[in-house]
C-alpha cells in the first residue's frame, strides 16, 4: 500500500470511527426514550405511530427494509474498503479478527443451539451472532486516548466481518419462499452494475437508480431486501480508493446520515416495548437464556478462544501492543448485539409475544456485555499505564 493511501485509509478509519462512537451515544439516547414513551401515559399514541400504515404497510415495515438497506450498503463500502485498503487488505493482518469473528459466531450460535435446537424458537440462532457496531464503538470511545489504535482497528474489523456474517445467515437461512421471477431480474440488474463497473463508469447516478430497482425486486423475492445494499456496495467501482472514487464519496457522504438518522430512527421504532411483563417469566424462557448465554458469554469466550488457537498455531500474530486479556475484554463489546440482533430477531420469530421478550433480554444482555466490557477495559489500560 502506498504512503497516500495509507493516510487516505487512515482517514477514513477515523472518521468512521468518530461518526461510530458519537452515533452510539446518540443510540443509547434513543432507546432511553423510546422505552420510556412506550411506558408512558403517550404509550399507546407512540408504539401506534410506528405502526402507522403508510403505501400498504407499517411504518416499522419500511424502517426495517428500507432504511436498513442503506445501513448495510455502508456496511458493505466499509467492508469493500477494508478489502482493499484496510485491516483485510493484508491477509496475515485480516486472520486475528476473521478468526476472532469465526469464533464469536460459533460459540454464541452453539450456545443458544444447546437450548433451543428442536423447539419452534431454534431460528433464533443467529440472534446472539452479530454485533452492533455504533454502540461497541461507542462505548470503546468511552474510554479516551488510553484505547490502542490496534484494538480500535482489530473491534472495527472483527464487528465488521462479523454484520457480513450475519448478512449471510440472513440470506441463507431466513428465506421462507422465493419468487424466482423478481430474484432473477434482481439478480439480472446486480449483473449489469458490474458490467457498469468493468467499464469504469464512475457516475452514481446509474449506480443508485438501478439500485433502486435490484432492492424493488429484491424485496419481492422473499429474500431480505436488506441484501441488496451489500451487492450494491460491492458493484460500485472503488478504483485506487483516491477521495475521488465513487465508493469512497458514497461512503463519505453515509457516514453521518446513517449513524445520526438511520439507526436511531431504528432504534426509536423497534425498541418501543412495553415493560409491564413478568422479568421471571421472561429470562427463564429457553430463547432468553440461549441469546444472554450467547452474547455475555458466547462471543467473549469464542472470539478469545479462536483468536488465542489462530496465534498459537502460527497463523496470524497479536499486534505487540495488544495483550490477551484486553482481547478477551473487548470480546464483551463484541456481545453488544442491540440493533443487530434484534433486526435479526424480527426475521426469526414470528409472535409478536417472543419478538418483545427477545428484545428486552438483548437489551438486558448488550448493557451486561457493555458495562463488564467497558470496567475490565478501563482496568487493564489503567495498569499498562
Amino acid at each position: 500500500m502506498t504512503r497516500k493511501r495509507r493516510i487516505i485509509s487512515t482517514k477514513l478509519f477515523k472518521e468512521f470511527f468518530e461518526s461510530e462512537k458519537s452515533g452510539g451515544l446518540i443510540l443509547i439516547a434513543c432507546t432511553i426514550i423510546s422505552l420510556v414513551l412506550a411506558n408512558s401515559i403517550f404509550s399507546s399514541e407512540y408504539i401506534h405511530f410506528w405502526h402507522t400504515n403508510f403505501a400498504g404497510q407499517p411504518l416499522e415495515y419500511w424502517i426495517n427494509d428500507g432504511l436498513m438497506t442503506i445501513f448495510f450498503l455502508l456496511i458493505g463500502l466499509e467492508l469493500e474498503r477494508e478489502v482493499y485498503q484496510g485491516e483485510l487488505s493484508n491477509i496475515k493482518n485480516a486472520l486475528l479478527p476473521i478468526f476472532a469473528a469465526i469464533g464469536g459466531m460459533l460459540v454464541p450460535a452453539g450456545i443458544y443451539l444447546y437450548f433451543n435446537y428442536g423447539t419452534s424458537t431454534q431460528a433464533g440462532a443467529g440472534i446472539p451472532m452479530a454485533t452492533d457496531i455504533a454502540f461497541a464503538l461507542g462505548i470503546l470511545s468511552l474510554l479516551g486516548n488510553r484505547v490502542p489504535t490496534s484494538l480500535k482497528i482489530f473491534l472495527t474489523a472483527l464487528a465488521v466481518i462479523d454484520d457480513l456474517g450475519a448478512i449471510l445467515v440472513i440470506a441463507l437461512f431466513y428465506t421462507k419462499t422465493i419468487f424466482w421471477t423478481n430474484l432473477s431480474i434482481a439478480m439480472g440488474i446486480f449483473v449489469v452494475l458490474l458490467i457498469l463497473n468493468r467499464l469504469k463508469v464512475r457516475n452514481l447516478i446509474p449506480y443508485l437508480t438501478l439500485g433502486v430497482a435490484m432492492w424493488y425486486f429484491m424485496l419481492n423475492s422473499g429474500v431480505h431486501a436488506t441484501i441488496t445494499g451489500v451487492l450494491l456496495a460491492f458493484a460500485i467501482p472503488f478504483g485506487n480508493g483516491d477521495p475521488k472514487s465513487t465508493s469512497i464519496i458514497l461512503q463519505h457522504f453515509l457516514h453521518k446520515p446513517v449513524a445520526f438518522i438511520i439507526l436511531p430512527i431504528f432504534a426509536l421504532a423497534n425498541t418501543a416495548i412495553i415493560m409491564d411483563l413478568e422479568m421471571k417469566e421472561i429470562i427463564t424462557e429457553h430463547y432468553s437464556i440461549g441469546i444472554a448465554l450467547g452474547l455475555i458469554v458466547g462471543k467473549p469466550v469464542g472470539i478469545f478462544i479462536l483468536s488465542l488457537l489462530a496465534v498459537k498455531l502460527g497463523i496470524c500474530k497479536l499486534p505487540s501492543d495488544l495483550s490477551w486479556p484486553s482481547i478477551f475484554s473487548v470480546g464483551f463489546l463484541g456481545g453488544i448485539g442491540f440493533t443487530m440482533s434484534i433486526f435479526v430477531t424480527l426475521l426469526a420469530f414470528e409472535d409478536i409475544t417472543i419478538i418483545n421478550h427477545a428484545k428486552i433480554i438483548i437489551l438486558l444482555s448488550s448493557l451486561i456485555a457493555g458495562v463488564i466490557g467497558f470496567v475490565s477495559l478501563k482496568l487493564i489500560l489503567k495498569t499498562k499505564q
